[in-house]
């Protein structure tokens, strides 16, 4: 009877020694209650508790990767897209994140989904996928202002995915067409005025020397002639031919 009244003494030491010692390591944190009342953070290493009496609650320090559910979201100008985005955070202060609110995690996870919806939809959608690094430092900000009451420190947020629907997908097809298009009609003008300066100062430069008219004027012949053509057309200067026009003019005046 004795012996087994001193086996419940000793069974009832070692479970309130259980009970009494804790061992954290060292990216953990300790928030400790005692009789329901917070009474500091503890940690890392070994803590004594009075059972029953104080309750420890765990938290751990290290940076935590959240991924963002892929949200629904209607941007500035009509298109609707599916985004999704990883966030990186870390508890900076414990009591907060256990006093403050319920659970850290989930209040995160529900916060980043509607900043992301709603930075997002005041953008166009050329924003979304041209400045990705902008965007994801507004939401960085705006997590971070709205965790500090959390103990949270958000640390990084990063869109991941921006899906169009299929139509949406062809019509930024086209619309990349058009601009290259267009980009082609804009160097193709521009080479044509390029030359035609280069045509104008030729003409004053060939203008002042009639000689190099008559030098050109037999180049060309030569060319066509080099051409293996069935048809060969003879240009004639604008010169020439008023030479032409001023002789038979002259004779004309002579005879009359």
């Amino acid at each position: 009877m004795i012996l087994s009244f001193w086996s419940f003494l000793i069974g009832l030491a070692v479970l309130f020694l259980f009970a009494a010692i804790k061992i954290l390591p060292e990216y953990e944190r300790g928030v400790v209650f005692t009789l329901g009342r917070y009474t500091g953070v503890k940690g890392p290493g070994l803590i004594i508790l009075i059972p029953v009496i104080q309750k420890l609650v765990r938290v751990d320090l290290r940076v935590i990767v959240m991924d963002v559910p892929t949200q629904d979201v209607i941007s500035k100008d009509n298109v609707s897209v599916k985004v999704n985005a990883v966030v990186y955070f870390r508890v900076v202060e414990p009591d907060k994140a256990i006093i403050q609110v319920e659970q850290f995690y989930d209040a995160v996870s529900q916060l980043a989904q509607t900043t992301l919806r709603s930075v997002l939809g005041q953008h166009e959608l050329d924003d979304m996928l041209g400045e990705r690094d902008k965007l994801n430092s507004d939401i960085q900000t705006i997590l971070d202002k709205q965790t500090d009451a959390w103990g949270v420190k958000v640390n990084n947020v990063e869109i991941k995915h921006v899906d169009l629907d299929e139509s949406m997908i062809r019509a930024i097809a086209r619309q990349a067409e058009a601009e290259r298009s267009r980009r082609a009609k804009v160097i193709h003008a521009e080479g044509e005025k390029q030359a035609s300066v280069k045509l104008r100062e030729a003409a004053e430069e060939l203008s002042q020397q009639p000689q190099a008219i008559q030098l050109r004027y037999m180049q060309t012949l030569i060319d066509i002639a080099g051409d293996n053509n069935s048809t060969i057309v003879f240009p004639l200067p604008l010169d020439m031919i008023e030479s032409l026009l001023k002789s038979a003019q002259n004779k004309q005046d002579g005879t009359s």
